[in-house]
């Protein structure tokens, strides 16, 4: 099984707003960095959509460490999701029970790990990772981009 290690970053300029995930992947002495961004989105959704366009860029089943600066991904993945999953991915908030929020992209993400051995790290953002760093450049410059694509 190839072992490769991924970090991931997401962007929004404003919250909601035009946003850009980045991130950097490395097996061996091969090294891939993939962006992108959409017009209208959240910092959390771009968070995901780096961890899930690094998956769908693994060209067989790998042994994978993914590294991300964000809580909510891997609290997401690692703990909260069973709860999501036997409450029909509903979550208890208060008295009530509500939609997970961006259920569409924890579905995918959950599909896509379930591909690959994978372990999710947590790492402090702008704490001098070079590749963390580097995926927060891509995210970032991600969202002129995204921002200035047609409608």
């Amino acid at each position: 099984m190839v072992k490769v290690t991924i970090h991931t970053d997401g962007a929004c300029s404003g919250n909601p707003g035009p946003g850009g995930w980045g991130a950097v992947l490395a097996s061996g002495a091969h090294r891939k960095e993939i962006s992108g961004g959409e017009e209208s989105t959240t910092n959390n959704r771009m968070e995901l959509l780096a961890a899930i366009r690094a998956l769908e860029a693994l060209r067989e089943t790998s042994d994978v460490d993914l590294y991300t600066d964000s809580v909510y991904l891997r609290s997401g993945i690692t703990q909260w999701i069973k709860a999501w999953k036997a409450n029909g991915w509903r979550r208890r908030v208060g008295k009530k029970w509500e939609p997970v929020k961006n259920v569409d992209l924890w579905q995918q993400l959950d599909r896509l790990a379930a591909r690959h051995t994978v372990r999710f790290h947590w790492t402090e953002g702008h704490a001098g990772d070079a590749d963390n760093e580097r995926a927060d450049a891509l995210a970032r410059a991600a969202i002129p981009r995204a921002s200035s694509a047609p409608a």
